[in-house]
């Protein structure tokens, strides 16, 4: 199983090509587990441009593996353990979602594929945030 952040999948819906996607497309080609995770799904849900492309990616994306977290105290208070941690090691995570998702991969312990250099920096901070090799 490999989670795919919005990062990806944003390029891939554009048609833009990039070493992440590339290696998507490959996963895709090669029936790979493909993880989602329910933040993902909304953030890609909410940036489409127009109805027909709500539809199409609603189409595509719902029929992936959802990869959840338990929606307790717990979970959350690891999420704000990991933003600390991670400003307490000079990292400032640009999005609340993106310590949520790799909050996903690292308690599925799933590795994450993504272009967005903020889980680059988290992985650099702190252990436990396993990324897939593009």
């Amino acid at each position: 199983m490999i989670l795919v952040d919005t990062s990806v999948f944003v390029d891939y819906f554009r048609g833009t090509s990039t070493p992440a996607v590339d290696v998507l497309k490959q996963l895709v080609a090669d029936d790979a587990d493909i993880g989602l995770s329910p933040y993902v799904y909304q953030e890609l849900l909410q940036g489409a441009r127009d109805e027909l492309e709500f539809a199409r990616m609603k189409r595509v994306l719902i029929t992936q593996e959802f990869l959840w977290l338990p929606q307790t105290v717990k979970t959350f208070e690891k999420a704000g353990r990991l933003y600390f941690d991670l400003r307490r090691a000079g990292v400032t995570v640009r999005s609340t979602i993106d310590v949520l998702i790799a909050l996903t991969a690292m308690e599925h312990q799933v590795p994450l594929l993504h272009s967005d250099r903020d889980f680059d920096h988290i992985t650099a901070a702190v252990e436990g945030l396993q990324i897939y090799p593009v």
